[in-house]
């Protein structure tokens, strides 16, 4: 259901030499269609990966610095949904039983389309266009998996390839997902209270398939419940729905995250319940 379809903007910073023969570049591109760039310390390469090219271009961008690579985000998705602005007015009463009114629009959003699997009764206050704000996330442009795990937080956790934020299977502080469930629309995402964000699979981009979720806080890329390596449901999954294998993006296999394919609530599939297994880096 994504409304852009073009490639992400891919920049990279690259060292030139010059001598007395010229001016010579130093990048050049490889098999996987990802960009090469010095990395300025004489050591080798660093390669920005093919799989950021399915980020959405409009709403993220991908810088290559060095051994790091920056992506930045303004938290926008790219897809439909009840929670773009709309000519409905909506309450809300929250945990200390204020009542929160988010007010109509003079016009629905063009993105906007009404609610399926959610109400506007049982829809979380905010819409998506108060939420337009700038994510930042710096990692590594090799990430490496850590000598143990670590626990997510609140908060983003990932960047989705629609612009949006990915949350954990928590609601607030040691409080479950269960009881917001029914606030999520039709691609298990809602408002606040920094983002529009997904907790569980993304229809709007990835139902039951093998396509790019996002990229996860560790740097580590999180794909949909099957493997393009087997084009099935994957078996060898750790703890937090990673393992090992090739990808769509690479042919050389490589670590990455999965939606596991558990079911939650008997019909529903969170993105990651788990822990990091990389070394975690904060959106800020």
């Amino acid at each position: 259901m994504n409304l852009s379809k073009s490639k992400t903007f891919l920049t990279y910073l690259g060292i030139a030499i010059i001598s007395m023969a010229g001016v010579y570049s130093c990048t050049s591109s490889d098999d996987d269609g990802g960009i090469t760039t010095d990395d300025g310390d004489g050591t080798g390469t660093t390669e920005l990966h093919a799989a950021f090219a399915d980020f959405d271009s409009n709403n993220v961008t991908i810088m290559l610095s060095g051994t790091t690579v920056i992506i930045e985000s303004n938290g926008l998705p790219n897809h439909t949904s009840p929670y773009w602005s709309n000519t409905t007015a909506r309450s809300a009463v929250d945990p200390m039983g204020n009542t929160l009114t988010t007010p109509a629009a003079a016009v629905n959003h063009p993105l906007y389309v009404d609610p399926t699997v959610t109400s506007f009764a049982n829809m979380a206050p905010g819409n998506i266009d108060d939420f337009n704000g700038s994510y930042s996330l710096t990692i590594p442009a090799s990430p490496t998996l850590a000598t143990s795990s670590s626990s997510t937080g609140l908060g983003a956790i990932g960047i989705a390839v629609s612009g949006s934020m990915i949350y954990n299977d928590e609601e607030g502080p040691n409080v479950p997902l269960d009881s917001a469930v029914g606030s999520l629309d039709y691609t298990a995402a809602h408002t606040g209270p920094q983002s529009y964000h997904y907790h569980l699979e993304p229809k709007a981009f990835s139902d039951d398939d093998d396509a790019l979720v996002g990229i996860i806080g560790d740097g580590f890329f999180i794909y949909g419940r099957k493997c393009n390596s087997t084009g099935t449901y994957p078996t060898d999954l750790d703890a937090s729905g990673g393992h090992t294998s090739t990808t769509q993006h690479t042919t050389t296999a490589e670590y990455h995250y999965h939606i596991e394919n558990t079911t939650y609530l008997n019909q529903y599939y969170i993105i990651f319940p788990g822990d990091y297994q990389g070394i975690p880096n904060n959106i800020q």
